[in-house]
């Protein structure tokens, strides 16, 4: 099992034939993710041919030939995709998830970082009125690991196993994948930093709550904002599951911007010790460090067996 994203999603890649679209769509591929064609109207009806390596687990390893589509719709009509992965330019990055939520596309994940925040805004209320989950933007997508991978997320570093991961940081996404890799994860989903995203920990932490296969959730937030606070609130009303958190910006000097355009703090509102009393009062464990907090996983995975 997973959440969002298994080895069924049909992945179209709108700006594929960029650098990073191509980069990042050959690592897909070599994840195993069905990716059913890119989207470029200059580039429509060509086919382009990837030399995928193959991961550590065993998957990919053979030439994929992905073909170009005008538009999304053509892409989805031709192939059946249902997840778009969106690698253009801030200025085209909202018409692009406008086009894919038109299209009927059922999850759009937005990879582009520098996006205008009243551009997010209307996209992510658009999609929301569409039926589309957005995530993101500025993410590194979401990853079920030896299923599928949307975004830039690597693919070897983890395998599967019963960790839900849900983090605003792609580093430290990275980082607690790597620190837990004999666990393994069933899906980990990088929401993003900026002050509007399109999925939020709440939709994870639900998600990850209904999903029989994740025994135990991982929840990375950072200083700014009240997400987190607003997560506790819901973990402690709605959660049963064990919860193990950590909140970067413990060593940020106080009064300055750090970080993500979201990690904004005012006065004690915001800080990650404020964070982290909201998460403990509803019987989250939060590590200091993420060292920690891996460890912090292993304790409670070993209770609960």
């Amino acid at each position: 099992m997973a959440i969002h994203l298994t080895k069924d999603s049909k992945v179209l890649v709108q700006g594929m034939t960029g650098g990073e679209g191509m980069k990042h769509t050959r690592r897909m591929l070599a994840a195993g993710t069905d990716v059913v064609g890119g989207v470029n109207p200059r580039k429509a009806g060509r086919t382009v041919d990837f030399d995928v390596p193959q991961c550590l687990d065993g998957l990919g390893g053979a030439p994929s030939a992905v073909p170009v589509y005008g538009t999304v719709r053509e892409g989805r009509e031709a192939t059946g995709a249902d997840v778009s992965v969106v690698f253009v330019p801030p200025a085209f990055a909202k018409a692009a998830v406008l086009e894919a939520a038109d299209a009927g596309i059922g999850l759009v994940v937005v990879i582009t970082e520098g996006i205008p925040v009243h551009d997010t805004i209307a996209f992510t209320a658009y999609a929301q009125r569409t039926g589309t989950r957005v995530i993101g933007p500025n993410c590194p997508g979401l990853i079920t690991p030896g299923q599928s991978n949307a975004g830039i997320i690597p693919a070897d570093i983890t395998k599967p196993g019963p960790i839900g991961l849900v983090s605003k940081s792609g580093t430290l996404t990275y980082q607690l994948m790597y620190e837990l890799r004999d666990i393994g994860f069933s899906t980990c989903v990088g929401i993003g930093g900026d002050p509007v995203t399109g999925t939020s920990h709440i939709d994870c932490l639900a998600a990850f709550e209904a999903d029989p296969d994740t025994e135990l959730i991982v929840m990375i937030g950072e200083i700014g904002g009240d997400a987190e606070e607003r997560a506790a609130a819901h973990i402690r009303d709605h959660v049963t599951k064990p919860v193990v958190g950590y909140i970067a910006g413990f060593t940020a000097p106080e009064g300055r911007t750090m970080g993500h355009a979201g990690a904004i703090v005012s006065g004690s509102t915001g800080t990650a010790q404020a964070k982290k009393a909201a998460l403990e009062a509803a019987g989250v464990a939060v590590g200091s460090t993420p060292t920690q907090t891996a460890r912090l996983v292993l304790a409670a995975l070993g209770a609960r067996a």
